[in-house]
């Protein structure tokens, strides 16, 4: 998850965290101390400014924010590695089990920066709280459930329970700390993404197999209930001149994700042409097209600044995150997958085999700080581009009996550019735009990238479905078995009279996607490099302020 900007000047509201780059460690410092201009009311609530030293709180509030920083990524990582035994022990059919990842994503990309409303309007703690208890209740009833139809839609309101964490929890540090405290908070809430993002697979594994898939939702219930606790202990504030709620945005955006969504699981068992899924495709475009239209009309009001967009260098930078983060969270929800259904390996192993991807993550963004700095942000981003599209093409070499070593070869160099990139690219986005756009800067760049993340979800299922079930149909299946078996072993649910049947044409479909996703990396390279040449650096500081 990326680094919380402080607030916007433009609207009041904290920037948001996304999904899958360490907080602190993705930036050298955290946001500088805002003035403290702010009153205390009789409860103690403050009502502006911020940056107060909160005394014997700072490490509850401190804990509560980093627990949450965990349970957020295992929320999405621990899912995706417990779905092939939670989809077959419950029954479930190909498009209801994808629900249960595309459900969370919709709501989880769709609202931080609503969530971020609220909590200036209503208070940064009583969101946070609202949102860890939403996590939690959300994740036990996922685990209590006898139907995936009541998992999906319990995981629908668990992601609006993620982005209101996501949209509170670093705003609350930020208007409760100062100084060197502020600076190893947002060290340790960088530490905790990091950690959960690292973690969460092989942990899921182990859960599943040592007590059952729903093992993995109890615990982050669990792990709620000391962060609530603590969050208890977290100082209220709120930005008292705030402007009106944008409403119609986040419903149109909503909408537009999830009749994106609809259609590609549509498509993944009708195929791409079907009627149905094209009306489904229309739709999302035309909700899309009135989410911007909104949002124009709208102008200082608006939720997501899109005369930002005005800027070529920061228009190039908010696209990266596709070319980064969609590869990534592919991998990371469909790779265990892969390795459980085709390969046939053990839960724990699909999960522990991902630590040449997901290690890089948590340990480079510090250091692709220090090296932007003495050689240049272009240079870094640019490089991890080009890793990443090696990885990817790696990929071709990927063989469901393959050794451990062969399957390192094309995660490693992944996951070293994913964590350069994760280690700079926000501030990178951040720093095209003026300084009193900042933090609407990194709202719209981290909305971008959860988007992504979200689209990339749904997209990538159909499209190894599609992959997976034309092959298979050249190899003697009929066509609509091959489609339902195809969909499952995207899910990781192969038995084992099928599994020769399927091998191929699984392992033919990541080969492809490998391909595809070297040449969006390539192209980020490409635009990267030319968005942020010296001369884009001059032309912007004489440009006038948006």
């Amino acid at each position: 998850m990326s680094t919380p900007s402080a607030p916007s000047a433009r609207t009041g509201h904290s920037a948001p965290l996304a999904l899958a780059a360490p907080p602190a460690l993705a930036a050298p410092s955290p946001p500088p101390s805002p003035a403290r201009s702010g009153t205390r009311t009789r409860s103690g609530t403050r009502t502006g400014g911020g940056g107060g030293d909160i005394g014997r709180g700072y490490w509850p509030t401190v804990l509560a924010v980093a627990s949450a920083g965990v349970m957020l990524p295992f929320s999405v990582t621990g899912a995706a590695v417990a779905l092939p035994d939670m989809a077959a022990r419950l029954g479930s059919s190909t498009g209801s089990a994808q629900w249960m990842l595309n459900a969370f994503n919709v709501t989880f990309a769709a609202l931080p920066l609503a969530a971020g409303g609220l909590a200036d309007r209503f208070g940064r703690r009583r969101v946070l709280l609202t949102g860890i208890a939403l996590v939690g209740a959300m994740s036990l009833l996922v685990a209590l459930s006898p139907s995936m139809a009541l998992a999906d839609a319990a995981r629908a309101v668990q992601g609006c329970g993620a982005a209101a964490v996501l949209a509170s929890g670093a705003a609350v540090l930020a208007h409760a700390t100062s100084g060197r405290r502020r600076q190893l908070a947002f060290g340790i809430l960088g530490t905790s993404f990091g950690t959960g993002l690292a973690i969460g697979p092989p942990l899921a594994g182990v859960l599943v197999e040592l007590a059952g898939w729903r093992s993995v939702f109890l615990l982050v219930a669990v792990m709620s209930v000391p962060a609530w606790l603590c969050a208890t202990r977290a100082p209220e504030s709120r930005n008292p001149a705030g402007t009106a709620l944008d409403l119609a945005g986040p419903a149109a955006f909503t909408a537009g994700l999830a009749f994106l969504s609809l259609a590609f699981v549509r498509a993944g068992a009708a195929g791409w042409a079907a009627p149905g899924t094209l009306l489904l495709l229309a739709a999302a475009v035309a909700l899309v097209v009135l989410f911007a239209a909104v949002e124009v009309r709208l102008g200082e009001r608006a939720m997501f600044d899109v005369r930002l967009f005005r800027r070529p260098e920061f228009a190039a930078l908010v696209c990266q995150p596709f070319t980064v983060t969609l590869g990534f969270v592919v991998l990371l929800v469909y790779l265990p997958a892969y390795l459980q259904g085709v390969a046939g390996r053990s839960t724990s192993a699909s999960g522990l085999l991902l630590l040449p991807m997901t290690a890089p993550v948590l340990l480079l963004p510090l250091a692709a700080a220090r090296l932007a700095a003495r050689t240049s942000v272009r240079a870094v981003l640019t490089a991890a581009s080009v890793l990443i599209m090696v990885g990817a093409l790696l990929l071709t070499t990927l063989r469901g009996d393959g050794s451990w070593p062969a399957l390192a070869l094309p995660l490693l160099p992944f996951g070293m550019g994913v964590g350069l990139a994760f280690g700079v690219m926000d501030n990178a986005a951040v720093g095209t735009v003026p300084v009193e756009n900042a933090g609407a800067a990194a709202g719209i760049f981290n909305t971008m990238r959860i988007t992504g993340e979200s689209v990339a979800v749904a997209g990538a299922a159909a499209l190894l479905t599609t992959l997976t079930a034309a092959r298979s149909t050249g190899g003697g299946l009929p066509s609509e078995a091959a489609t339902r078996l195809a969909g499952h072993a995207v899910q990781g649910r192969v038995d084992e009279a099928h599994r020769a049947a399927l091998a191929e044409g699984f392992t033919d479909a990541f080969h492809t996607l490998g391909l595809v996703l070297a040449a969006l990396s390539a192209l980020g390279a490409v635009l990267t490099w030319c968005a942020l040449a010296p001369r884009r650096s001059a032309d912007r500081a004489r440009a006038p302020r948006p």
